[in-house]
């Protein structure tokens, strides 16, 4: 399991060429169908719309698809997805709607006008590195607690919200392949007898 760069929520820009009006979308989506239903969404809100060009990019079957929607062959759904594919990005959807301004762009500056619009959407989403985790549990007495603290962030973890009860309960998520390291050294803490709980590898932004 390989680590990717993928972005967060949506995200949204503006640019104009010509008195043209590009409106530039992007989305997380990680299956066809989410990417689908976002594109419909745009198309819903932009009926008016001249073009809603769209391009994405799946990490899954590594499957990606563009379309031009009536601009001229590769000059917008073609671009768009290059700017996808630059960024190094997956499970990522941009759909740029065109508002038509009077003045023809030829293709060229068509091609330049959807790479910009795209550019700038992506440039303004939250990109986000997803790689191979696991979240562990780890509970401790209470004077073990700041010394306990202080191994999970030397190892690079990241706690996550301290429960204080009966023990002090430290949950944390951290690199794979960390825990291996870190187990003898909590051992180590707590004589042996360190109560820990580690879940199964799994993708999230890190």
């Amino acid at each position: 399991m390989e680590a990717y760069k993928t972005i967060q929520g949506t995200a949204q820009a503006r640019i104009e060429e010509k008195k043209s009006e590009f409106i530039a979308h992007a989305a997380f989506a990680d299956t066809e169908e989410k990417a689908l239903a976002f594109l419909n969404g745009i198309r819903a809100k932009h009926r008016t719309a001249n073009h809603n060009v769209y391009a994405y990019i799946l990490r899954d079957g590594a499957r990606m698809r563009y379309s031009d929607d009536g601009e001229p062959a590769k000059t917008s759904g073609l671009p768009t997805l290059e700017a996808i594919r630059h960024a190094g990005l997956v499970d990522c959807i941009v759909v740029t709607t065109r508002y038509f301004g009077g003045t023809l762009l030829g293709t060229g500056g068509l091609v330049r006008a959807y790479t910009a619009a795209a550019n700038a959407v992506l440039a303004a989403a939250k990109q986000v590195t997803v790689q191979v985790c696991v979240r562990g549990v780890l509970r401790v007495e209470y004077p073990l607690y700041e010394l306990a603290q202080r191994l999970l962030a030397d190892a690079g973890a990241r706690l996550e919200e301290v429960q204080f009860a009966d023990r002090v309960t430290l949950p944390f998520v951290m690199l794979a392949g960390g825990e291996t390291q870190l187990l003898p050294k909590l051992q180590e803490l707590c004589r042996g007898s360190a109560d820990i709980m580690f879940s199964k590898p799994y993708f999230a932004p890190f």
